[in-house]
């Protein structure tokens, strides 16, 4: 089996794992009655148009390697990581509304991400078997993502009682695989990793800092809103984005890419975590 091929399997557990849980703590009614008190045609406005956007006209603008650059297209189009509810937790955030819309988000991912993907890829001169199929991965992250959900979302409304007991399990067990697969791509993808660069690590901090802002900018009045919209702008889907890097970027370094760019972002959301909440304090 191939490191890629490996990268795969465990990004696509944990990333079902994940989702499952999501799918599972929340009712359809809840998702509904968030996303109906945001401004949600603005969310997917910045989420899947501004910032994706803003990250291909400055990789380009920077003249960043393709790897790189196609790394960080990848996370920038994956939007709302499943850590979000728990991060705006310890921010005393909204956490309804970040856990609505964590729910919401991957739901429209499925459909939307591998389009803004083959959009956005169309600004780098990528070859050498760097190539993304759109339809095959709109098929794989339908499956991937729609399918977790839409078993969480089910088991839940059939029976709550069961619903609750086995949450737990699976959170544990989707936390596992995850900080497996994260640490695989790590060493795996060491040498990408640690060879960053300064050029591409303030670019990619940059980037953190100005994708939080634009969704602190969406909360309207609600301080709490603010915090959790900032933090889902942020804190892209590292899973999703590590998942099309090993399905679509096989045998090159994107993936590596995508996890220090992702890794960067988590630190940068957590220092405003703790802000936040010695702020609230």
């Amino acid at each position: 089996m191939t490191t890629a091929r490996l990268i795969q399997i465990l990004t696509g557990a944990a990333l079902f794992s994940l989702l499952l849980a999501v799918g599972l703590r929340l009712t359809w009614s809840e998702v509904s009655n968030a996303v109906r008190r945001s401004r949600l045609v603005l969310i997917l406005l910045v989420n899947f148009v501004i910032i994706p956007a803003l990250t291909v006209g400055v990789a380009r603008l920077l003249q960043l390697p393709t790897s790189i650059a196609i790394g960080m297209t990848l996370l920038a189009a994956a939007p709302f990581a499943p850590m979000v509810p728990i991060f705006a937790q310890l921010a005393r955030a909204d956490l309804a509304l970040a856990a609505g819309l964590t729910a919401l988000i991957p739901i429209l991912s499925a459909v939307l991400t591998p389009f803004i993907v083959a959009l956005s890829l169309n600004a780098f001169q990528y070859s050498n078997g760097l190539h993304f199929d759109f339809t095959v991965m709109l098929g794989i992250l339908v499956g991937m993502v729609t399918v977790p959900l839409g078993l969480g979302f089910a088991l839940r409304r059939w029976n709550q009682t069961l619903a609750d007991k086995i949450l737990r399990p699976v959170e544990i067990v989707s936390q596992i695989v995850g900080a497996l697969a994260l640490a695989f791509v790590v060493v795996s993808q060491f040498k990408m990793v640690a060879g960053l660069g300064w050029k591409a690590a303030l670019t990619m901090l940059a980037l953190a800092e100005l994708n939080l802002l634009c969704g602190y900018a969406l909360g309207g009045g609600s301080r709490e809103s603010r915090r959790s919209l900032a933090l889902g702008a942020s804190c892209r889907n590292l899973a999703l984005a590590v998942f099309l890097a090993a399905s679509s970027f096989a045998d090159t370094t994107v993936a590596g890419a995508v996890v220090a760019n992702g890794l960067l972002f988590i630190v940068l959301a957590l220092g405003h975590v703790a802000w936040w909440r010695w702020r609230h304090a």
